[in-house]
């Protein structure tokens, strides 16, 4: 009896854990494409309105020209039905979910100069047989 609620403990301990996940920006995670066409105007938004609405890039680079170029990610995914079914979702699981993106590249005013915003479905397997 005590290792039937043990086990089932473990099981609803490791249900919990690969539930679902987010990494990235949170400022993206309620964001669209049409979303930020209305917050982000080129050649008008300046770099500090654009850290007042995403805040922080997640990373920083330069064009060969030195232009400054800010993306912002956020992933969330969540784990597929196939992965709660006791022993096959530790061997072969799944999870899927959606990817945001958002570059922004600013002139030497920092003013957006250019900006893109994609959102693409993700899928990713899980378990010990992640292949």
């Amino acid at each position: 009896m005590k290792k039937q609620i043990l086990a089932g403990g473990a099981m609803l301990l490791a249900l919990a854990l690969t539930g679902c996940a987010s990494v990235g920006s949170e400022s993206l995670r309620k964001e669209t494409e049409t979303s930020v066409s209305q917050k982000l105007v080129q050649g008008k938004t300046t770099k500090a309105e654009v850290r007042a609405i995403f805040g922080s890039p997640t990373k920083t680079s330069f064009t060969d020209g030195g232009l400054e170029i800010w993306n912002y990610d956020f992933t969330n995914v969540s784990a597929d039905a196939i992965s709660y079914v006791p022993i096959v979702g530790m061997f072969g699981g799944s999870a899927s979910g959606k990817k945001k993106e958002l570059v922004v590249m600013y002139d030497e005013k920092d003013i957006v100069k250019r900006y893109a915003m994609s959102e693409a479905d993700v899928h990713q397997k899980t378990g010990l047989f992640n292949r």
